[in-house]
C-alpha cells in the first residue's frame, strides 16, 4: 500500500469511482494489527485504488473530515466520502465492506 499525501488522496478521489485511504498512527497498536488487513485486502482487491496516511503529518485532514480515532479506513466514492470504518473485525468484514461499495460503482 502506497503512502499518499492530501493532494494524492483529493486527486484519486476525483479521478477514481472508488478509493479507500487508510489511516493510522505509528504508535497505535490496533493500527499495527489492522495494517496487516488492509495489506491482505490489498491483495485481495488489486485494482481498488488504496492508499494510506500517518495521521501525525496531516493534523488539518483530520479536523476536515472529522476523524474520531485511529486506525480509520475512508471510503469515497465519485469524490464524495460515503463511509468511515472505524472497527476492522477482519479482513472478511473489510473485504465485505469494499467489494459491497465495489459493486454499487
Amino acid at each position: 500500500m502506497n503512502e499518499w499525501t492530501r493532494q494524492k488522496w483529493e486527486q484519486q478521489m476525483q479521478e477514481q469511482p472508488l478509493t479507500a485511504f487508510y489511516l493510522y498512527t505509528p504508535m497505535c497498536g490496533t493500527c499495527a494489527v489492522a495494517s496487516k488487513m488492509m495489506d491482505v485486502v490489498e491483495q485481495l482487491l488489486p485494482n481498488l485504488p488504496l492508499g494510506k496516511a500517518n495521521l501525525n503529518y496531516m493534523e488539518q485532514l483530520a479536523y476536515d473530515i472529522e476523524i474520531e480515532s485511529v486506525p480509520c479506513l475512508v471510503i469515497s466514492q465519485r469524490g464524495e466520502i460515503v463511509d468511515k470504518i472505524y472497527a476492522f473485525q477482519s479482513v472478511p468484514f473489510l473485504y465485505e465492506i469494499l467489494k459491497k461499495h465495489l459493486t454499487h460503482n
